[in-house]
């Protein structure tokens, strides 16, 4: 017999973030969103950037939301761990810093000379745009 819910954790280099039980855990893998609910086939993920969503109960209202960067995603029937590069409460990102580096890190690729100075940056500006997107959602 299947459960009703998973048994989910989700680790960053810093620590444990999440270890708890729930209905549906939606994460970002690097081919789009999936889901994974009780009983769900075992498969080892890459994931992308985006945001974890855990759904506490079925129509679970109040949202668990958590910014990641990539990592990877243990999935089995009962359980799903998710080990991420970089993991951070949405609640915990200040619209207002990142929305100042953002525009800090442009005014910085305008007066980059070298080609890896101006890709670096350019991966900064997207994560910080992943970021705010976390946020406001456009």
């Amino acid at each position: 017999m299947i459960g009703t819910e998973i048994q989910f954790e989700l680790i960053s280099p810093e620590k444990k973030l999440v270890s708890e039980t729930v209905y549906l855990a939606e994460i970002p893998g690097d081919k789009g969103m999936f889901g994974v609910l009780p009983g769900h086939s075992s498969m080892l993920v890459s994931l992308g950037v985006g945001v974890v969503r855990l759904h506490k109960t079925k129509g679970d209202d109040d949202v668990k939301k958590i910014f990641i960067s990539g990592g990877f995603a243990d999935v089995t029937g009962t359980s799903c761990t998710v080990l991420a590069e970089e993991a951070i409460a949405v609640s915990d990102l200040d619209q207002a810093s990142l929305e100042q580096r953002l525009s800090d890190l442009q005014e910085d690729l305008k007066l980059a000379e070298e080609m890896a100075d101006k890709q670096r940056i350019r991966e900064e500006i997207n994560m910080t745009k992943s970021k705010l997107f976390a946020i406001t959602g456009y």
